[in-house]
């Protein structure tokens, strides 16, 4: 009993030798840490440092980008939703409306950028996923989704005359915005007109909406003009943003002006400067004058309604004093309802001798705008929109330069002093 007790004695002495010998040891690692080379510490770093690579490993080097940033509001319709890609090749790009219809889009031949191929709508939320590859075949991924501008947040300018379309000497550069601007300048500086025979342009402010551009002199025939619209993303009021880009063209054609008289009450057709028809006209009468001036031919229509309701030619009853359903050859002069057209109702013996229209310059014509032997269906046959028509002795007032397209009644410095910029 008593070996038993004193063995069990040496046993727990040696366990408690043991005990605080390894107690020291991790007494001095846990201590130690000016030199790895001698203590535990090092194991331990190397091991954590073989993680961090391995997870570095796993991360691939591609870096994608998308424009405009997740969450972007009032984006452009022309420019936004681009995805490019830095060290890596774009293997997927989705585009989605917010309803999940896809938008159709386009990878450059390099798989580096990606862009859609249809123009975007306003006042839509976009969604955007894209993945890419690094060298290492490592994919990333990048999702944003941003809002396009809204109609009521952006503005466009209708502008005449259309792309590709020839057009007389007269014809100006309109544009009419649909919101009202403010920042003229920034606005302007996006529209430029330009022509292929190096005339200077100018642009003039009638009002808020609506500016025109041209040159001094009328352009010079068979020449070329282009206007340039880069107005995307410019604010042409407080929190009014354009969404055009685009450039289109237009030819200027022969060089046609007629002169109209009313105290001959003869239009005498030029071009180049030569006479090449003389036409008996009716202009306006004493009560109702013509205005005079420079005008240009805005619109032509074989066959119109003319209502003197709709400029204020009516009768005791509130009745237009006339509605005719089917004028020939009408070619507008005015916004305000000048025409130069056909006259099949007024007696042939009018034309060249008595003043009898509204207001309008009228030529002897036949119903139903085929006969071809008139002096109407000539005229409108040999006339383009920005044919000029000058208007002289009717003793009206000259036409209002805003008053359709006819600036020219405005001198050069005038017009000028009306640019913006």
């Amino acid at each position: 009993m008593e070996k038993r007790v004193i063995a069990n004695s040496k046993r727990r002495k040696g366990l408690m030798a043991a005990s605080a010998l390894l107690g020291g040891v991790l007494v001095l690692s846990a201590c130690s840490g000016g030199d790895d080379n001698a203590s535990g510490s090092g194991g331990n770093d190397t091991s954590q440092a073989k993680v961090d690579e391995a997870a570095a490993e796993k991360t691939s080097e591609a870096q994608i980008k998308i424009t405009p940033a997740d969450g972007s509001n009032n984006a452009s319709i022309n420019n936004s939703a681009s995805v490019t890609v830095a060290k890596g090749t774009l293997t997927q790009v989705t585009m989605t409306t917010a309803d999940g219809t896809a938008v159709a889009g386009e990878m450059s031949a390099d798989k580096t950028s990606w862009k859609p191929s249809v123009q975007l709508e306003r006042s839509t939320t976009y969604k955007l996923a894209a993945t890419a590859k690094d060298a290492d075949g490592r994919e990333a991924h990048e999702n944003a989704s941003f809002t396009t501008v809204s109609p009521a947040n952006s503005f466009i300018g209708n502008f005449t005359p259309e792309a590709g379309s020839t057009v007389g000497v007269g014809m100006p550069v309109s544009i009419s915005f649909n919101k009202s601007i403010t920042n003229k300048a920034a606005v302007q500086k996006g529209i430029t007109v330009t022509s292929s025979s190096g005339q200077e342009v100018a642009c003039h402010w009638f009002n808020s909406t609506r500016m025109d551009c041209r040159p001094e002199k009328y352009w010079q025939e068979n020449s070329t003009v282009t206007l340039k619209l880069t107005l995307d993303g410019v604010e042409g009021a407080d929190g009014v943003y354009g969404v055009q880009q685009k450039t289109v063209t237009f030819n200027v054609g022969r060089n046609q002006i007629s002169y109209v008289d009313a105290k001959t009450k003869q239009m005498k057709v030029t071009q180049d400067g030569k006479v090449v028809k003389t036409i008996p006209i009716s202009a306006g009468s004493p009560d109702n004058k013509t205005y005079e001036g420079i005008m240009v031919m805005s619109q032509k229509f074989k066959e119109t309604r003319m209502n003197g309701a709709t400029v204020g030619f009516t009768d005791d009853d509130g009745k237009g004093e006339y509605d005719i359903k089917d004028v020939p050859h009408a070619i507008r002069l005015t916004t305000s309802g000048t025409f130069i057209h056909g006259n099949y109702w007024g007696a042939k013996s009018v034309f060249g001798n008595v003043n009898t229209s509204h207001g309008c310059v009228g030529l002897s014509d036949t119903k139903g705008a085929n006969d071809k032997g008139t002096p109407g269906y000539w005229f409108f046959t040999n006339s383009m929109v920005g044919d000029v028509v000058v208007v002289a002795n009717t003793g009206d007032k000259t036409v209002a330069p805003d008053n359709g397209l006819n600036g020219w009644n405005m001198d050069w410095a005038t017009w000028k002093a009306g640019s913006a910029l």
